[in-house]
């Protein structure tokens, strides 16, 4: 199993626990989780120096200047997200969409990175994305809405940020990137708190899910910036690890007695059917199998 594939898992589990955790803090507002959320990241952002490999970086400044645009545009997509949350009902039947933002990330990676794909991992995209509109989306309503535009922005903005992170690791280990990724979080949510302080007298249980909601984002984001300095293509890796429902489904039907529609479990056959796909990494393309010979030759 390559390194990159595996820490791509982690990530896939890690956003599996934090969607489900995200559920059982119920007494406070999304922006206001997200906020305090931060403190569960903490731990994380405190063990990342140590984590750092030491190793050569082709240019530090720039991969931290990019890990930190990355973190700052994925603060204001959640703050887009939570905007359409605000609006009311029918605003609320395009907040779906917004896991489509793999797209974009897609998108960028092929065109600007020349990503090259393989036939089974340009079907499994496409079987992932089927998976992810099916796990998320259950109406088409949204599609043909007015209201989709305001879907917009968090799908921009996520599927940028998933750009970034990757171009950070090619300056940068994996390690550093996810630090100032992460950094980026706590500004923000100083100001949250600032505008909008939390509730008093929050009980013990509600801050435990906060703190765990915080951790287990911050650990998807270290596993899938790992993936992305382990040599893992961004138009693989985040249609991979956007498919965190097959982790979360499963949860939902233990913790809460829910049952798997027919939609969701057609979604779930897609999405096992897609991490196969993704992860074939097939043979080598004939340039590379004849620069193995001549390297043999030599040798």
């Amino acid at each position: 199993m390559p390194a990159w594939f595996a820490w791509s898992l982690l990530a896939l589990v890690s956003w599996g626990a934090w969607a489900i955790i995200g559920r059982l803090v119920d007494s406070l507002s999304a922006v206001q989780s997200q906020a305090l959320s931060t403190l569960g990241m903490l731990p994380i952002i405190a063990i990342l120096p140590l984590l750092s490999r030491k190793e050569a970086q082709r240019n530090p400044r720039k991969g931290t200047a990019i890990a930190l645009a990355a973190g700052i545009l994925s603060c204001l997509g959640n703050v887009t997200y939570y905007e359409v949350l605000n609006r009311g009902e029918k605003a609320a039947t395009v907040v779906p969409l917004t896991a489509m933002y793999p797209l974009v990330t897609i998108l960028l990676a092929v065109l600007l990175l020349r990503e090259r794909l393989n036939r089974f991992q340009l079907g499994g995209i496409v079987l992932s994305l089927a998976a992810i509109y099916l796990l998320n989306i259950s109406s088409a309503e949204g599609l043909f809405s007015s209201w989709m535009l305001f879907a917009l922005p968090p799908i921009a903005l996520w599927g940028i940020t998933g750009f970034l992170q990757k171009l950070s690791t090619n300056d940068i280990p994996g390690e550093r990137s996810t630090l100032w990724f992460l950094v980026a979080f706590v500004p923000a949510a100083a100001i949250i708190i600032a505008l909008k302080p939390p509730p008093s007298g929050l009980p013990a249980k509600i801050w435990l899910w906060v703190l765990a909601l915080g951790f287990f984002f911050a650990l998807g984001n270290l596993a899938i910036l790992i993936a992305f300095a382990r040599g893992g293509k961004a138009s693989i890796i985040t249609p991979l690890t956007a498919l965190y429902p097959l982790v979360s489904i499963p949860l939902a039907v233990f913790a809460f007695g829910e049952k798997v529609s027919l939609r969701e479990g057609t979604g779930i056959f897609l999405a096992l059917a897609s991490v196969a796909a993704l992860s074939w990494l097939g043979s080598p393309t004939q340039p590379q199998a004849i620069n193995n010979l001549q390297h043999e030759i030599h040798h």
